[in-house]
């Protein structure tokens, strides 16, 4: 039985391009989660205003890798300590942010947030944690970016040192290539 996953910390192709390599990680999709408008379009979202973060859904196996596992990497790959920005993005679609479907992801998440992000990180850590509602895919262009552009400029500079680092830290995780 598979169970789901939505976190948001900064840009979804970083996430999908990582959670897709992890052993145990059935699907990755890239979309919106926490805003007010229905059905939100990429354009509403970057003009601002709708209150959406870019999350990544991730629908994983219980048996082989663990929420806990899954916050792990999510606070090693983005930095938690940014109020609305990671790097050159900034806005409140970019914020850090679990959103937990039980209360066992909550108290997770929670412990996450308070002993190990901040075992990671000298700043005082920004992550919101906030109950799950609902979940809008982002266009099929933006889904699987990474794998789809591997030679744009964005996924050399930005996701490529993230791959490496995951092969580095995670590599027992990964999936056979």
């Amino acid at each position: 039985m598979t169970e789901q996953a939505t976190l948001g910390g900064g840009c979804y192709w970083c996430f999908e391009a990582i959670y897709q390599r992890i052993e145990g990680i059935e699907k990755v999709e890239s979309g919106y989660s926490g805003g007010t408008v229905e059905n939100p379009t990429s354009e509403q979202v970057y003009m601002g205003g709708t209150g959406h973060a870019e999350v990544v859904q991730l629908t994983y196996d219980p048996a082989v890798i663990s929420f806990e596992t899954i916050l792990e990497i999510f606070f090693v790959f983005h930095d938690p300590t940014t109020l609305n920005r990671q790097a050159h993005d900034v806005g409140d679609e970019y914020r850090s942010i679990i959103f937990y479907r039980t209360e066992q992801q909550k108290q997770l998440a929670q412990n996450a947030i308070e002993t190990f992000a901040p075992s990671l990180w000298k700043d005082p850590i920004v992550t919101q944690l906030e109950p799950f509602s609902k979940f809008w895919p982002a266009d099929e262009y933006i889904q699987d970016f990474y794998n789809k552009n591997p030679n744009a400029g964005y996924c050399q500079v930005i996701i490529d040192p993230k791959i490496q680092k995951l092969r580095q830290k995670y590599s027992a995780m990964l999936k056979p290539t």
